[in-house]
């Protein structure tokens, strides 16, 4: 019996995958679907928190992809598979006899390029498993994105695949299924039902109430896996929308205030409110137009290998329009390739047949970078680029990009505004490389709201990078731009605790443009820096702010970091923490850099032994960063 289980997964090939932001689980899909094309027997294709690690040293061939999220952070989905692979008691051949291969998704301006995947790698070594062939790094920045490096990588991996075990590719490596691609069955069924199914159960709901409803039934039903629970926490209201930045600037920052209007709220300094966008109402239309769906219909949306009525107590009909207004982005997000495969097997005309048939070979991939994810081409306007094709809506549901909640650290102490929730919110347009206006979707409606007007916004409330401080922690706090956001919090509640009692001291190295057009909240840190203020020199804080292009040799923050370095070393010295927030890009290096500096000025030791030291910080949950692109 034993030896035919072995031979069973002798012939088997694992893919598990890791997923933020759904790339990792479209790259993995792409792996298993060619492994089926090239005649392998048995594919598995899984999240890694669908499969029991335990179970790991009894595979043969496993696949792993990865991507890493914000600070060298695992993707949820792996974080307890990866508790499970840190365990002391696993020996050093408790992986032997499995073959492994792993490939990174990420992005080389990060500090921290790729790390899980290269932690991932190690760790598999460490415990016996072998490497079928060298890991794979896939890069944003690569002019073709993270498949620049995929495409070769799996080219390769299908070789050495077959030189280690014939049996997972029995037709040899090069061997592909004749008359492919084949399309594959959609993995959702859509069912259709009659009006008074999809009532609501109560007519008496107030409106949010009708509307938390709608949006827990569509996003619980959807195949997409959101980074939060279905139903909403709590719904906003905007009561004000205030610009930071000078008009005309070239920027657009404002600052938005909410209250709650379905239920009381609770949150600390340094959490983060996410934000589920609307969409225009005219593109929804225009996508259902363009697709023939009646937007009056009412839906269910199972798994197809999971048809079981209704067993699920939210999977009540929802309106068509109502699904796709809260769980489709169809005019903001771009698709993903195996969108445009599928798209050439429904397009009739010859000419858009062979065009999507190009962009998704290897000779079209740059082509079809440049096309889509360089242009940010949305879903409608693909499809309206291509006129012929009429997919089916279980396939639309399926590959249309998921409507994500955008996430935003909150600006507010709790303490300070019972019931309201404060954002600082920088308000996102860009322009193509073929000049086409672009424009963050929650962001512009964010800005276009008028606090007059009842909109009821749907928000989750979830823990951030920077855990709140207790009064007694000396702070060095860095935040340019909008990396101040978390910190306008801190400060209001450092403010108020130091009304009933002695709080540590606070410093803030603040950076922007230019004081006239983007020194954001210049009255509100100006003023806690004097008379006492929390930031204030008598209180042994300070507020330092670099205005980086009015002079003309540009002043960032690590700049005045250096300028107080024995300030910085004294409260580093106490004890201090220190928090960063802001762009993703370069400042948390440089940031990190100036430290490294200044600690090894102050102390005399070499800047080796200064990193180390900061290291040590950031294992005592001292050395804390949020960054964002």
């Amino acid at each position: 019996m034993g030896s035919m289980e072995e031979k069973l997964d002798n012939r088997q090939l694992l893919i598990l995958y890791a997923s933020q932001t759904g790339n990792a689980m479209d790259a993995a899909e792409r792996l298993g679907r060619e492994a089926e094309r090239r005649g392998c027997p048995s594919v598995s294709v899984l999240s890694m928190d669908e499969f029991q690690p335990r179970d790991l040293p009894n595979k043969e061939a496993v696949i792993f992809v990865v991507s890493t999220t914000g600070q060298g952070d695992n993707p949820d989905p792996m974080k307890g598979f990866w508790r499970f692979l840190l365990q002391k008691n696993l020996t050093r051949d408790w992986l032997k006899g499995v073959n492994y291969a792993v490939f990174g998704l990420g992005d080389s301006s990060y500090q921290k390029y790729n790390f899980v995947a290269k932690k991932l790698d190690k760790r598999l070594s460490d415990l016996g498993a072998a490497p079928i062939i060298e890991r794979g790094l896939g890069d944003d920045q690569h002019p073709s994105g993270y498949e620049g490096a995929l495409d070769p990588w799996v080219s390769a991996l299908w070789n050495m695949l077959y030189q280690q075990n014939h049996e997972l590719l029995p037709k040899g490596a090069d061997f592909v299924t004749p008359d492919a691609p084949l399309l594959d069955q959609p993995k959702i069924q859509i069912t259709y039902h009659d009006a008074e199914e999809g009532e609501p159960p109560l007519s008496t709901t107030t409106d949010f109430k009708h509307l938390e409803m709608i949006i827990e039934r569509a996003r619980s039903m959807t195949p997409a896996k959101f980074s939060c629970k279905s139903r909403p926490d709590c719904f906003l209201k905007m009561i004000k929308n205030h610009p930071l930045s000078r008009v005309d600037s070239g920027k657009d920052v404002r600052h938005f205030e909410f209250e709650a209007v379905s239920c009381s709220i609770d949150y600390e300094v340094g959490d983060v409110l996410e934000v589920l966008p609307r969409q225009s109402p005219a593109a929804v239309n225009a996508f259902l137009q363009r697709c023939n769906l009646n937007p009056e219909s009412y839906i269910t949306v199972q798994p197809r290998d999971n048809i079981n009525g209704f067993q699920n107590p939210s999977m009540f009909p929802v309106k068509l329009k109502s699904f796709v207004e809260s769980t489709m982005d169809v005019a903001s997000a771009s698709p993903k390739r195996y969108f445009f495969e599928v798209m050439s097997f429904f397009a009739t005309a010859e000419h858009e047949k062979e065009r999507l048939q190009y962009f998704v070979s290897p000779e079209g991939r740059d082509d079809l970078y440049q096309y889509n994810q360089k242009e940010r081409r949305t879903v409608l306007e693909v499809l309206e680029d291509f006129p012929s094709v009429q997919m089916p809506l279980e396939w639309l549901v399926q590959l249309v990009p998921p409507l994500k909640t955008r996430a935003f650290s909150i600006s507010s102490s709790h303490s300070a505004h019972p019931n309201q929730v404060h954002l600082t919110v920088s308000i996102v347009s860009w322009t193509t490389p073929y000049k086409r206006k672009r424009e963050g979707l929650c962001s512009s409606w964010l800005a276009s709201l008028d606090p007059q007007q009842s909109v009821f916004i749907p928000a989750w409330f979830s823990k951030g990078y920077l855990p709140p401080p207790l009064p007694s922690l000396p702070l060095i706090l860095i935040g340019p731009g909008t990396g101040c956001a978390p910190f306008h919090g801190f400060v209001e509640e450092r403010a108020l605790q130091s009304i009933t009692s002695p709080t540590a001291p606070v410093i803030f190295f603040f950076g922007c443009r230019n004081e006239k057009d983007d020194f954001l909240y210049s009255d509100f840190w100006l003023s806690h820096s004097k008379n006492e203020g929390v930031l204030s020199e008598d209180k042994g804080g300070g507020f330092y702010v670099a205005f980086s292009r009015d002079q003309p040799q540009k002043v960032y923050v690590q700049h005045k970091m250096r300028e107080q370095s024995k300030k910085v070393w004294s409260l580093l010295n106490k004890g201090a923490a220190v928090y960063v927030a802001g762009s993703a890009n370069k400042m948390p290096s440089d940031v990190l850099s100036a430290f490294e500096e200044i600690v090894s000025k102050e102390t005399g030791v070499p800047r080796e032994a200064a990193l180390r030291w900061i290291r040590t910080l950031e294992k005592a949950g001292k050395y804390h960063v949020e960054a964002w692109s």
